[in-house]
Order: structure tokens, then C-alpha cells, then sequence
């Protein structure tokens, strides 16, 4: 993983502004946003009314929303990672694009392609609707490519509009899905060596320590396959996303699990990894995984501040707590590091990181 950048839209508001903008009273759902631990998202609002109130906007206006969206920000995210690893568009030779928040025909890749300049021959993955934990899925899928082809530029871009996924009908079960999601990109770029090592650096005259991806491990809880969904609403005539309340629980009770498969065999305890970078997924969500896995409150630092700064992000949401740990400067090289994401199925997915 030789570079890292984000993107997010340009507005972005306060939960309190938020209720207020749309005049929501009710102190159950206020109670909600305020106490979510995030104190503001970026958001593409819907447009106004002739009369100035809030016209919520039709699946077939949400889906242009998204498309809009994803174009637009994984373009920016694209291309600011490019720029990290001292990279063109005409280097990509894989591009894998990872969306939950809507659907497209052809596919985002596709359209990045055109948008971006990309080379007609580019080989290029979509990996569409599995949610919150996508991004490590579709990362198995770049770092995989990268070692079959030594010394070719792979991307991966995480774009998601969740703006473009919301039902408003006053309820708490939508009202939990109306306070946490925000919406971002982020992309990643991946090159390997004639070994097919991933820590091979791309920039020119690189010292190499970029973190190679050494091994993946998953968790799926067939039981809990309901618990996080996106459904179609006949009643609101819109996909709507549902989160059981006892995700937390069921995410952190399993934590342990692909954690253990995942360092199984190398040697390494849960105390030799320097850096932890879990998904943003709630307040309760991160606790709980932070309790199981016996993690401080340092270990997940960036976690918290991305839900705090941005709320949750989707698939992207690691690779912003990646790039905000690289920012720190205090990765040294030989440390490890884990990369964790929860999702729909019920699904933890892992990977293991060198530096």
C-alpha cells in the first residue's frame, strides 16, 4: 500500500444543525444524534422546495445524487493518491471500485475511466452492495492482482454517497441511519515487487516503507445475516437501510475470532501490533470491539476521530484512519498493524499489515 488520500464533499454541518435545518423536535431522535459521539458529517442536502421547506427527494433522484457523488469525490480521491505516489492516470493498470450507497450501469469503474483519462485496456473490479466492510473484501481482490503483475500500479477507491441512501419517516429506525452516515471517498494504491511483496513504494527514489498486506481473515455470523441490511421501503418507495440495536454486541462478541485466525501461524500476539485502524462504525460499535479485543483508548484514536469529524463513512472508513495515522508520523519499519471492518452478513473482515 504505497499511498492514501480522501475526499468529501464541500458542506458539512453539526448534528445539531442537522435537526435544526429540518426542524425536528422529537427529544428521543434528538437525544440520538446528539449523543452519537460525531459532531459533524459531510452531507448533500436535498433541494428546496418552491416554499423553501425540504423537498425529499424520489430512488430515482437518489440514485443520480449517488452517481453525481461517487463520480465526483472518487475521481478527486483517485487522483490525490496518484499524486501521493508520484503516479499518472495512464499508470493504473487496475482500478477496483467499491460503492454500497447506490447502483450504476456501467459501473463506476467505468465511468472513472472515461472521467479520469485512464487507458481503455485497464482491467477494473465493482464490488457493489456489501456494505460497511467492502473495502478490505475489495483490497484482497487489488493486493491479489498487484502480485500477479509485479511492478504494475493497482487502485482501489471506496465511494460513498450515503446521502443518497436515506428514508425519512420519523421513526427510530430510520432516524439511526439518518444520524450516523456520511458521505467520502478514499482511495489506495498498491504496487508489489518481482516477489509480489505489497510494500514495494512507487515513488521514485522511495525508501520502501510503504506496508506490505501480508494476510486476510474473515468472520461471517450466519445468524446475525438480518441484523444489517438494505431493503426496499414499498411504503416510502425507497431502498432503506436497517441496523439491528444489537449489532454492537454481536460485532464485538466476534471480534476475537478472525483476529486470532488472523495472526494464527505468524508468531505474533494481540500486544506485538503497534497500530489498530477499525472501522468507524458507531460509538457502541467501536466500544465494543475496543473491549473484546482489549484495545486502549489510544489504539483506536483515529477510529473515534474519524466518526467524530466525518461520522460513518461505509467502506472507506479504515483508509481514512489509515491516512490520518500516516499524517502522525509514528509508524516505524518492522511494525505491524491491523486493518479491521464490520458489515452486512453479519461480517468482520481483517488484514494483517508490515511496515
Amino acid at each position: 500500500m504505497t499511498a492514501v488520500a480522501t475526499a468529501v464533499p464541500p458542506d458539512s454541518y453539526a448534528q445539531r444543525e442537522v435537526l435544526d435545518l429540518f426542524g425536528i423536535d422529537d427529544p428521543r431522535i434528538r437525544s440520538l444524534f446528539l449523543n452519537s459521539a460525531i459532531e459533524r458529517r459531510h452531507l448533500t442536502l436535498p433541494p428546496r422546495a418552491p416554499d423553501g421547506t425540504w423537498r425529499f427527494e424520489t430512488q430515482g433522484e437518489l440514485l443520480c445524487k449517488h452517481a453525481t457523488g461517487a463520480v465526483a469525490l472518487g475521481g478527486r480521491a483517485v487522483l490525490a493518491a496518484l499524486r501521493e505516489a508520484g503516479a499518472e492516470p495512464a499508470d493504473i493498470g487496475y482500478l477496483c471500485c467499491v460503492s454500497s450507497t447506490g447502483f450504476l450501469t456501467p459501473g463506476l469503474s467505468a465511468l472513472l475511466v472515461k472521467e479520469l483519462g485512464l487507458r481503455p485496456e485497464t482491467s477494473r473490479l465493482d464490488v457493489v452492495g456489501m456494505g460497511c466492510n467492502a473495502g478490505l473484501n475489495a483490497l484482497t481482490a487489488v493486493t491479489g492482482w498487484a502480485s500477479a503483475n509485479p511492478g504494475r500500479l493497482a487502485v482501489m477507491v471506496c465511494a460513498e454517497v450515503c446521502s443518497a441512501a436515506y428514508v425519512f419517516d420519523g421513526t427510530m429506525r430510520t432516524a439511526v441511519v439518518n444520524s450516523l452516515f456520511g458521505d467520502g471517498a478514499a482511495a489506495v494504491t498498491v504496487v508489489a515487487d518481482e516477489h509480489g511483496d505489497t510494500a514495494r513504494d512507487a515513488r521514485p527514489g522511495a525508501a520502501g516503507t510503504a506496508p506490505a498486506v501480508l494476510k486476510y481473515a474473515s468472520c461471517v455470523i450466519p445468524e446475525a445475516v438480518a441484523a444489517m441490511r438494505y431493503e426496499w421501503d414499498d411504503d416510502q418507495g425507497k431502498f432503506s437501510f436497517f441496523l439491528d440495536r444489537d449489532i454492537p454486541y454481536v460485532v464485538g462478541a466476534h471480534a476475537e475470532r478472525p483476529v486470532a485466525r488472523l495472526l494464527e501461524g505468524t508468531g505474533l500476539r494481540r500486544s506485538d501490533i503497534a497500530h489498530w485502524l477499525v472501522h468507524s462504525g458507531g460509538k457502541k460499535v467501536i466500544d465494543s470491539v475496543r473491549v473484546n479485543l482489549g484495545l486502549t483508548r489510544h489504539d483506536v484514536r483515529h477510529t473515534v476521530g474519524v466518526l467524530r469529524d466525518h461520522g460513518n463513512l461505509s467502506s472507506g472508513s479504515f483508509l481514512f484512519s489509515y491516512e490520518r495515522l500516516l499524517a502522525e508520523g509514528v509508524v516505524s519499519r518492522g511494525e505491524y498493524g491491523v486493518l479491521m471492518t464490520m458489515g452486512p452478513g453479519s461480517t468482520i473482515e481483517t488484514a494483517l499489515l508490515r511496515w
